[in-house]
This record gives structure tokens, sequence and C-alpha cells, in this order.
């Protein structure tokens, strides 16, 4: 809107150009000329216009001050602010988008804080009520003071939660410290621990919670398999022992009446009596010798099914523990996790100090990661993650391993690897990277990496090894990214 047009619609009388005389203006008469334009207009606009005019005429430069002044401050001053100040459609825009802030996002997140989310209910009711020309300083005021308090809260809440996260983290500590080394459990408590030391985001910690809550499910079918598995051995040793109880009772018995037979043989008297007692000295003995095959069938077959539901348990549980060990594994990218990469690194770096072989590490970087998320979303940069772990996990040895330390950094471990053999076998697994560039959803998606590779030093410790791997990596990003910089 032009500046006539403006004081058009201010309501303010626009200026018409005033004549001229056939006169051009210059510096000794443009003030005659003002005044004479301005005599021209209708109402007080007139009046001062030709009192200016007069004034000039007789050079009454008192006069001519007065009446500029006059026209000055009832005219032009309102007319500035009038142009500078929003019009009332737009006052009440604002008014209704800072009343939605305030009363409906603020006061949702102060929910935990009734106070706070009274106030700002509070507040957004008085700016419904607010109009276009109101006094804003009691509004001003209660919004500053607010905002004060929010970010008071806000700062109190986040040292809460610092706080319950140390505890939280003491206690899976000390829980870890009872566990076996064995025990499902404590790969499941390394895992949390772990994510909570990254300062993971939303998606990590969904990751996980979906990861734990399988293994929870699965692990509770194994131990209900083994403890059905127990009961089954339960009821089939009490058989066993209840069968041998039978069997030592009708011996018992055959006892007693081996003994009836024997007193009854001495006391027969022909030849008769001794062959029907005979008969029945057989018949309980055959009767003693099924009894006996009987009871040793149900023996070897309650041994048998001892035997296999032993072999059950012993398989659930190695199955339990398998899926314990499914904690020290990245859930995204499979690659080891920070805890089982730290398992395995130690275990490596003992056995190269005793055996005085070297130990080749290499960290990497994802290059520009943060712009290919924001490109592709964060599903494209999954998909990325796990396409460089399968890109690397192809050009790696057999006895070398990779672990998915934090975000889109990954370790490489290489034992026995030397300084140049490392640092040719990840420069090969950048070549291969480039070369095979990822496909998602029908996009092509190149991804590149930075290194740096160090090999272990007699005695040296794993930090100081990682660390110079790391300055390393800083190097290669220094030097323009996609890079592998080896450091002895």
């Amino acid at each position: 809107m032009s500046f006539r047009d403006r004081g058009a619609a201010s309501g303010q009388p626009a200026l018409r150009s005033a004549p001229s005389d056939g006169l051009a203006p210059d510096a000794g008469n443009v003030l005659p000329v003002f005044a004479r334009g301005m005599a021209t207009l209708p109402g007080e606009l007139g009046d001062l216009g030709r009192r200016l005019a007069s004034a000039t005429e007789n050079a009454d430069w008192a006069t001519v001050a007065r009446v500029l002044r006059q026209f000055l401050d009832k005219y032009l001053r309102d007319f500035a602010a009038a142009l500078d100040a929003p019009s009332a459609a737009e006052a009440e825009q604002l008014r209704d988008l800072l009343r939605q802030a305030v009363g409906v996002a603020l006061a949702s997140l102060l929910r935990p804080l009734p106070v706070l989310a009274d106030e700002s209910a509070a507040v957004a009711g008085d700016l419904k009520r607010w109009s276009p020309g109101a006094d804003l300083s009691p509004l001003a005021a209660r919004v500053r003071e607010l905002c004060h308090q929010v970010g008071v809260h806000a700062g109190e809440a986040a040292e809460q939660q610092a706080l319950l996260l140390e505890l939280f983290d003491l206690l899976l500590e000390n829980l870890f410290e009872l566990l076996d080394d064995g025990s499902w459990l404590r790969a499941q408590v390394a895992a949390v621990r772990n994510l909570l030391a990254q300062e993971p985001d939303r998606q990590a910690l969904e990751a996980t919670r979906q990861g734990l809550r399988e293994l929870a499910y699965q692990q509770g079918l194994l131990r209900r398999g083994i403890e059905q598995s127990k009961d089954a051995m339960r009821v089939m040793m009490a058989s066993f022992v209840e069968g041998l109880d039978g069997m030592a009772a009708e011996t018992g018995e055959f006892q007693d009446r081996l003994q009836a037979h024997l007193a009854a043989i001495r006391e027969a008297r022909t030849i008769a009596d001794l062959g029907h007692r005979l008969e029945d000295v057989l018949d309980d003995t055959r009767r003693l010798q099924e009894q006996a095959l009987r009871s040793h069938e149900q023996l070897q077959a309650a041994r048998a099914d001892v035997e296999a539901a032993e072999a059950r348990v012993r398989e659930l549980e190695s199955r339990l523990r398998d899926i314990g060990e499914l904690a020290s594994s990245d859930p995204l990218s499979g690659a080891l996790n920070r805890r089982g990469f730290e398992e395995l690194y130690g275990r490596v770096l003992e056995q190269a100090e005793r055996e005085a072989w070297p130990v080749a590490v290499a960290v990497v970087d994802l290059d520009e990661f943060r712009k290919l998320n924001a490109t592709h979303g964060h599903a494209g940069g999954d998909a990325a993650l796990c396409h460089v772990v399968q890109v690397l996990r192809d050009g790696l040895r057999k006895e070398d391993a990779i672990a998915r330390y934090g975000g889109e950094e990954f370790f490489l471990l290489m034992p026995r690897a030397s300084l140049e053999e490392a640092l040719a076998l990840v420069q090969r697994m950048q070549r291969e990277l480039a070369g095979r560039p990822l496909a998602h959803e029908e996009r092509r998606i190149e991804v590149r990496f930075s290194a740096g590779v160090a090999v272990r030093q007699l005695g040296e410790d794993g930090e100081r090894l990682l660390k110079r791997a790391d300055r390393a990596l800083y190097r290669a990003k220094q030097d323009g990214r996609n890079r592998v910089v080896a450091v002895r």
C-alpha cells in the first residue's frame, strides 16, 4: 500500500498537489507554496493553511512555527502512528495465536504442574477478552512471569530426571554385580545401562523396549518349559522310587511264602504232599520272575524318561542363554552393541598381550548422516545404517568384528592385523561402499564414511588405543571427509 493509500485508509485526508502559480518551487518559496496548497483543503486543515500562508507573507515566523507545530501534533503524529501500528484485524489474529499457544499448547505441557497450568489457562482467558487498543501492560507482565516460572520449573525437572536416571543406573549396576556371569538377566541389565549412557532418542528407546519385550516373552516361554520338564522329572523319579518300593515289598512277601513252603515241606508225610508244595513254590517263583521283569522294564522306561527330561532341560537352558546373549547385539543393524564389543575387545586384548600379536581397530563414522536423515527420513537413515553394516561385514575377515557404538559410529576389531593390512582393508571397504549405493523407496542413497585406524602397541590399554583411532578419525574429517587416516 502506498503512502497516499495508507493515509486514505486511515481516515486522514490526502494532500493534494499545491498550485505552483507557474513557479518551480525552490528553497525560497517551498513554504509559501505548501501554505497555499494546504489552504485549498476543506475544514480545519484549510484554516491552518490560510493562517500559515498569511503568516508567511507577513514574515511572522513565530506564528508560522505555532501553526506548523499544531499541524505536526494534531495530524502528522497520529498519521505516522497509524502507519506503524498493525491493523485491528492483525492485532486480533496475533491475539488468537498467542492465546492458542498459551492456553492450549503450553497448558497441556504444564499438566504435571497444576498451578502453572491454571495460570496459563487464566492468561489465555484474559487474552481472549482483550481487544485492540486496550492496555497490554498487565497481560505482558503476566506472560513474562509465566515464561520465567516455566523456565525455572523446566530446569528443576531436568535436574530431577538426571538424578532419577543416576539412581536407576546405580540400581542396575548393583543388580549387575549380584548376577552370575552366565545369567541371561545380566545381558539385559547391561543393554539398558549402555542405552542410558548414550543419551538415546525416542527411536533408540523404542527399539530397545521392543527388543527387551520380545526377549522377556521368549524367556518366559522357555522358563515355563524348563519348569514343566523339571516337574515331569520329579513325577518320574517318584514313580521310579515307588516301583522300587513295590519290588521290595513283593520280594519280602516272597520270602515269607518261601519260609512257609519250607516249613510245609518239612512236615510233609507223603510224596503227593511234597508234589503239591513244589507246584506252589514254582508258581510263586514264576510270579516273582514276572514281577521282576515288569519292574525292570518300568525302571528302564523311567530311566529313559528322566534322561530325556534332563536333555530337554539342558536344551531349554541353552536356548535361554542364547536369547540372553541377543542383548549384546544392536537390534537395528545386527552388529555388536557397546556391551558386546567391550566384552569381545577385552578378551582379544588379553590374548594379544599373552601371545604378543597385533590388534588393529578402526573407528568409522558416516559422513553427513544428519543431512541424509533429513533428506530421506528416519526410515532411510535406518536403512543406510543396515546397508553400511552389511558392506563392512562382507569385507571383513572371519576373525574380525563390527560393533555399532552409538548413532552412526562403528568400531571395527581386526585381530592379528598390521597397520598396513588394516588400512588397506578399510580402504577397500570404503571403495566397495561407494560402488554399492543403497536403493530405498525407489530412491538412490549414496553413503560415505570416514575412518581412523590404529594398531595396539605392546602393553597399551584398550582405551588409549581407541582414543588414538578416534583422533585419526578426526583428522580424516578435517581433511575433507570420505577418507581413511592411519596413526602409528
